[in-house]
């Protein structure tokens, strides 16, 4: 077992909770889009989540909420983000461990 991430492009599939991680990230500007995170360590990622979490703490939770630009940034990489993972065979309905 490793105790890295092994990338938002690498993932199983972008849509579990550190691929989120890594979207928020960009979102937030916290990292470029060209960082996918890959081979971070635990506590590289968790300082990320960290940084995440509090920034979406200013607006609820909710990207509805956002700033117009930001709710439009939100909305561009989460479709593509859906559309890769289906093409991985995500499925929504699915839990994550199915």
């Amino acid at each position: 077992m490793t105790n890295s991430y092994p990338g938002f492009h690498n993932d199983r599939h972008g849509i579990t909770q550190l691929g989120r991680i890594v979207l928020d990230g960009w979102l937030f500007g916290f990292i470029p889009e060209t960082e996918d995170c890959a081979g971070w360590e635990v506590g590289r990622m968790q300082a990320l989540m960290d940084r995440v979490e509090k920034e979406w703490d200013k607006y609820g939770g909710l990207p509805s909420r956002l700033p117009d630009e930001l709710r439009r940034r939100h909305s561009e990489l989460y479709d593509r983000a859906m559309a890769e993972a289906r093409g991985k065979g995500w499925d929504p309905e699915l839990g994550e461990d199915e």
